[in-house]
Order: structure tokens, then C-alpha cells, then sequence
């Protein structure tokens, strides 16, 4: 079971709600979407009014007091996104796995095997058994401790932190059967 989102990244911030929204202006409430920092759930959210939001922006929205949202209306699916959203979606990922680094290094340390022939590493683009063994049998004397430890010690390996970039960015958008990083 996954903790609950405590702080989210603003992707889109729309002041007079979406704009196919059919009700008076006087009806409508602003609308943030957003993403997740611990499990990369995209959210929608409604700040508290007077309050205006900036895309990359962090606000909180745990249980306790929140500054700056009033309430979630609940997770959203990828198609909801507006374009502002869809655009920004990448860049926040890239500055949540760069700012996040050992914990998807700590990926590398400690997956698993899925069945008995399938490993989760192999789930990751571009890394097949090859590779797979490779990490393996590194991890085994140290663990790695950084994206670059593991680009130096597992010969021709892709970028690890752009394949967990494209493997996040493939489960949010709900092309991976089995989801490593994100909870949907």
C-alpha cells in the first residue's frame, strides 16, 4: 500500500475552470492539475480563492492545514490534461527524478524478479536480460549510489535516469501493464 500524496507539482493553472465547463462564470471554481511528488499521480485539485498558481509550483495537500488548496476533486486520467499540462508533464518528471535521485537508484539495488522469467529491471526501455544480469551481478559487491555509478559500472546501459524518466512517463500515461514507479 502506498502513502497518500502529501505535496503536488502544478502542471496547469486554469482561474475560470475549463473552459468547455458549460455553468455561469459566477458558478465555476478555478482548477489546478497536478502531479504527485511520491507516487506521480495526477491530480485535480481547487485552490482556495484568491490564490493563484504557477505551473512548477509546490503546494501541499495533506491532511493537515493546506495554504494554498481548498480540496482534491480527485485523481484524473491523462486524456484530461490540458495541453499546458501535457507539455510540462516531462519537465517535471526529469526535475523529480534528478531531485529524487536515490530513490530510483535504490531501484537498481534492491528489484526484483516478477515471475521466473521476467525481472522488473527488464520493465525499464532498452534494457533487456543482458543488462539485466549485468546489474544484477554488479549490485551484488556494492550497491550503486548514484545514476552515474550505475552508467559506469554496467557497460553500454542507456541513460538510467532517462529510462526511469520514459518508464514513469509511459505508466502515467497507462501504456505499461506492470507500474514500477507510478500508483494509478
Amino acid at each position: 500500500m502506498r502513502k497518500k500524496e502529501e505535496q503536488a507539482i502544478v502542471l496547469d493553472f486554469l482561474p475560470n475552470g475549463y473552459p468547455f465547463d458549460t455553468r455561469p462564470i459566477h458558478q465555476k471554481t478555478a482548477i489546478v492539475q497536478a502531479i504527485g511528488i511520491e507516487n506521480f499521480t495526477l491530480l485535480e485539485l481547487v485552490p482556495k480563492k484568491g490564490i493563484f498558481l504557477q505551473p512548477y509550483d509546490e503546494v501541499y495537500i495533506g491532511e493537515e492545514k493546506r495554504e494554498q488548496i481548498h480540496h482534491i476533486n480527485g485523481k484524473i486520467e491523462p486524456s484530461k490534461l490540458t495541453q499546458t499540462a501535457k507539455q510540462e508533464l516531462s519537465h517535471v518528471i526529469i526535475q523529480l527524478v534528478k531531485k529524487h535521485e536515490t530513490k530510483f537508484v535504490e531501484f537498481f539495488n534492491v528489484a526484483q524478479p516478477l515471475s521466473t522469467r521476467m525481472h522488473a529491471i527488464e520493465l525499464l526501455p532498452g534494457v533487456g536480460k543482458k543488462h539485466m544480469w549485468e546489474i544484477v551481478e554488479e549490485r551484488k559487491g556494492n550497491p550503486f549510489k548514484s545514476f552515474a555509478d550505475v552508467k559506469k559500472r554496467v557497460k553500454l546501459l542507456p541513460d538510467p535516469e532517462k529510462i526511469v524518466v520514459k518508464r514513469i512517463i509511459a505508466e502515467i500515461l497507462g501504456k505499461e501493464k506492470h507500474m514500477l514507479f507510478v500508483d494509478r
